[in-house]
C-alpha cells in the first residue's frame, strides 16, 4: 500500500512543475550580467523552480554594434557559467541567448543545460529580425548574424520542450511543428522593443498557446530606457487556454508559474483540435529535423 501511494505521488508530481522566468537587467559589463544571472537562477531554484529561462542576449546589450564585440565560442565563458549554475542548482536552464562565434559567422544562440550541467541542445535563432517600421524602428540582424537551420527540442522528466528565440515566435509553423512532435511547453527568450512589444508581444504568445494548446513562456531583458535598443520587458507565461497566468513588469524580476500537464490534457480533450485537423487537405512538416 505504501509503495502504491508513493508511486502515485510521484506520478502526480510529474504532472505539475514550477517554471521560473528571469527578466534580467543587462548592462555593458559582461561579468556583471553573468554574476546577476547566476544569482537569480539560484534564487529561482530556491523557490522550487525545476526549469529556469533567461532572456535573449542576457550577457550583452542587444544590437548589431554589440554582437561581434561580445561574441563567444560555445563552450566559452558564458556557457560555462550556465552549465555550473544548472548543475549547482539542479535545474533545467534555458540559457536565454548569447552572440555565438563559429568560424567567420555569428549566431544568436540559446544553450540549454540539464541538472547535471550537460549541454542538451543549442538553438541558433532561425528567423533573423529584419524589420523596418517607418518613423519607429529599423533593425537588421542579418547585417551581422547568420540564421540557424535546425529545430531545437529537449526532454525533461515532466514534458518535452521546444525552443525559439524572439522573432521565431512570429512564425506559427515552427510552434505547430514543435507541438506535433510532442512539445507541451514552448520557450522563447526574446527582446521585443517599445514599438513591437505593446502591439504584439502578448498577442503572439497567446496565439501560439491557443493554436497548439501548449504552455508558452517568454523571457525578456528588463527595460533600460538609456539603452540604444530598449526592451519592452513583460516576460510572461501563457497557458493552453490562452490566459496570461503570470507577467513581469518592465523591471528586473523573477516570475513563477506552475506548468500543469493535467490541465493541458483537459483543454485538449475539451476542444480536440489535434484530432480534428484535416490532414487530408493541409499539413505543416519540417524539412530539417532537430
Amino acid at each position: 500500500m505504501f509503495t502504491c501511494a508513493f508511486y502515485c505521488i510521484i506520478l502526480l508530481d510529474e504532472l505539475k512543475f514550477s517554471l521560473a522566468v528571469v527578466q534580467l537587467r543587462v548592462s555593458k559589463i559582461k561579468a556583471d550580467n553573468l554574476g546577476r544571472a547566476q544569482k537569480l537562477v539560484k534564487e529561482a531554484a530556491g523557490q522550487g523552480a525545476k526549469v529556469v529561462v533567461l532572456p535573449e542576449c542576457f550577457n550583452s546589450p542587444y544590437g548589431t554594434g554589440f554582437f561581434a564585440e561580445y561574441a563567444e565560442k560555445i563552450p566559452g565563458e558564458s556557457t560555462r557559467v550556465l552549465s555550473e549554475a544548472a548543475r549547482d542548482c539542479g535545474v533545467y536552464l534555458v540559457g536565454g541567448s548569447i552572440p555565438e562565434k563559429d568560424g567567420e559567422k555569428l549566431y544568436n544562440t540559446c544553450s540549454v543545460f540539464g541538472p547535471d550541467g550537460k549541454l542538451l541542445v543549442k538553438h541558433r535563432k532561425i528567423h533573423l529580425f529584419d524589420i523596418d517600421v517607418p518613423g519607429k524602428i529599423r533593425f537588421q540582424e542579418s547585417e551581422t548574424l547568420s540564421p540557424g537551420n535546425r529545430l531545437s527540442m529537449f526532454e525533461t522528466p515532466f514534458c518535452k520542450v521546444g525552443v525559439g528565440i524572439c522573432y521565431d515566435i512570429r512564425f506559427a509553423e515552427l510552434a505547430h511543428i514543435y507541438a506535433k512532435k510532442g512539445c507541451q511547453l514552448l520557450v522563447y527568450p526574446g527582446a521585443f522593443n517599445m514599438t513591437t512589444g505593446p502591439a504584439h508581444w502578448e498577442l503572439l504568445q497567446r496565439g501560439r498557446a491557443v493554436d497548439n494548446q501548449v504552455y508558452v513562456a517568454t523571457a525578456s531583458p528588463a527595460r533600460d530606457e538609456s539603452a540604444s535598443y530598449v526592451a519592452w520587458g513583460h516576460s510572461s507565461v501563457v497557458n493552453p487556454w490562452g490566459e496570461v497566468i503570470v507577467k513581469a513588469g518592465p523591471e528586473e524580476s523573477v516570475v513563477y508559474a506552475d506548468i500543469d500537464l493535467q490541465y493541458l490534457a483537459d483543454v485538449r480533450q475539451q476542444i480536440p483540435i489535434t484530432t480534428q485537423r484535416r490532414n487530408d487537405l493541409y499539413s505543416v512538416n519540417s524539412v530539417q529535423e532537430g
